[in-house]
Order: C-alpha cells, then sequence, then structure tokens
C-alpha cells in the first residue's frame, strides 16, 4: 500500500484580500519548509505573519499526526481564496453613507515529504 506523503494546514479567516496573501504565498511555493518560514520572517507584508503561522501548523501536522521527517518537507501548494466580507459604513457629505468591504481569505498550504534519493552508479 502506498503511503500518502501530503499533509494540510487551513487557515479559514486571515484578515487579508486573497489577491494580497497570493502574492506571498507564490512567493513560498516550493521551497523547503524551514526556508519558507526563515523568508517569511524577512517579508515586509502583514499577512506573511499568519501564513507562517499556517505553515507552522502545517508542520506540527506532519510531525505528530503522520510522523513525517520534517527536514525533508517542502511547500507542495499554497493559495488563498476568498472567506467572508466585513461590512462597514463611512460618514460622507449631505448626509449620504458609502459602504467599506473588508474582506477575509482562507489560507490554504499543502506539504509534501520528499524522500531522499540514492544515487545510482
Amino acid at each position: 500500500m502506498e503511503k500518502n506523503n501530503l499533509v494540510k494546514a487551513i487557515n479559514k479567516n486571515v484578515r487579508s484580500g486573497a489577491r494580497k496573501a497570493n502574492l506571498v504565498l507564490n512567493f513560498v511555493k516550493g521551497k523547503k519548509a524551514d526556508i519558507a518560514i526563515r523568508d517569511l520572517d524577512f517579508t515586509r507584508k502583514k499577512v506573511a505573519q499568519d501564513i507562517k503561522k499556517t505553515i507552522k501548523s502545517a508542520i506540527a501536522n506532519a510531525e505528530n499526526n503522520y510522523q513525517f521527517d520534517v527536514d525533508n518537507l517542502y511547500v507542495k501548494e499554497a493559495y488563498a481564496g476568498k472567506s467572508i466580507v466585513m461590512k462597514r459604513f463611512r460618514p460622507r457629505a449631505k448626509g449620504r453613507a458609502a459602504g467599506i468591504k473588508k474582506p477575509y481569505s482562507r489560507v490554504t498550504i499543502i506539504l509534501e515529504e520528499k524522500e531522499k534519493q540514492k544515487d545510482k552508479k
């Protein structure tokens, strides 16, 4: 029977738009998990801290639930989708009101364990 090498973590309510989150997520796709966390420490985006938290959660899931080796994990998929939209109103001139939409996003991180391949000589 084949072992599934994927592990997933979802952060359902990230206070950022999905387009802004996807810019940072594309930055970490394909990297090793520990390098992705290190790179997110130095990223000047607010959403980077929430993404780092989600990657750490996926690493903890892999280590505790599936007994994966943390050194072999890399970010296979990372994407954000729309979640709830908080609606607020701002007073405008002549007694009117203008709507303000404050979007949330849902961040999904999928890690995969790369098994070390031995050199064939």
